[in-house]
């Protein structure tokens, strides 16, 4: 049954991610260019730090417009507050944490180590398989 099903199975494993240090420029084109919305930023012994989405795209725009600023850093405008969850986490408990949330995605760790994201898709795609 779908309840028996974990996120190891449906979560994405192959991500781009980001560093602190990224200059944000960079990372908006590595977000256009693999067409999503965000990554995980990862510091230097890849333990994860925060995202970088679409949101924070808009607000380097607008201190860019307003400051006439066209530079930064990642870690300038990342979101350190992460939702994650555990990749033996039930594909119903996560559905069930999508209902109640806007995100589109979840990070998943293991051990304090990202391992891999789960999205709303994918845990549609959990669904039709089953039935």
């Amino acid at each position: 049954m779908l309840r028996d099903i974990s996120v190891r199975e449906y979560m994405a494993t192959n991500l781009v991610t980001f560093t602190p240090e990224t200059e944000v420029f960079e990372a908006i084109r590595q977000l256009l260019k693999h067409k999503i919305t965000g990554a995980p930023v990862l510091d230097e012994n890849g333990r994860l730090k925060g995202t970088f989405s679409e949101g924070d795209c808009l607000h380097v725009a607008l201190d860019a417009a307003y400051h006439e600023e066209m530079a930064g850093k990642v870690g300038e405008y990342m979101n350190a507050d992460v939702e994650t969850v555990a990749p033996d986490t039930s594909v119903i408990e996560v559905a069930e944490r999508f209902q109640k949330s806007k995100l589109r995605h979840f990070l998943v760790l293991d051990d304090d180590r990202l391992v891999g994201l789960i999205s709303r898709v994918d845990i549609l795609r959990a669904l039709v398989k089953i039935y």
